[in-house]
């Protein structure tokens, strides 16, 4: 289960990617500054390859013996959170194509 401490690096990671834009930005309301819809599904796949390879490296070091199991468990931990992250986030996107996609002409 995943602790606090990894909920809020994951909520931290998400308020720097998107640090910098209001509301109207975020909706295309305003002008085009700050970064896509697609830069920030790419950070963010980018960000949880990039937590799966600590936790793959902190498992390794703790089978050659020269990690802490706490290390390790937390970097599974937030593996976990951005992986869920992730698949809650694409299945909003397929939500929400399914329900452009019943939308009468």
């Amino acid at each position: 289960m995943p602790s606090p401490i990894s909920a809020a690096n994951a909520y931290a990671s998400l308020a720097r990617i998107t640090s910098g834009n209001d509301s109207s930005s975020m909706l295309g309301l305003g002008s085009a500054k700050g970064p896509s819809f697609g830069s920030m599904v790419e950070s963010a796949l980018s960000g949880m390859i990039e937590k799966g390879q600590d936790a793959d490296g902190k498992a390794m070091q703790m089978a050659a013996g020269k990690a802490d199991l706490v290390d390790v468990v937390t970097a599974v931990a937030e593996t976990e959170v951005a992986v869920e992250t992730l698949v809650s986030v694409r299945d909003k996107v397929i939500q929400a194509y399914e329900e452009i996609f019943r939308m009468p002409i």
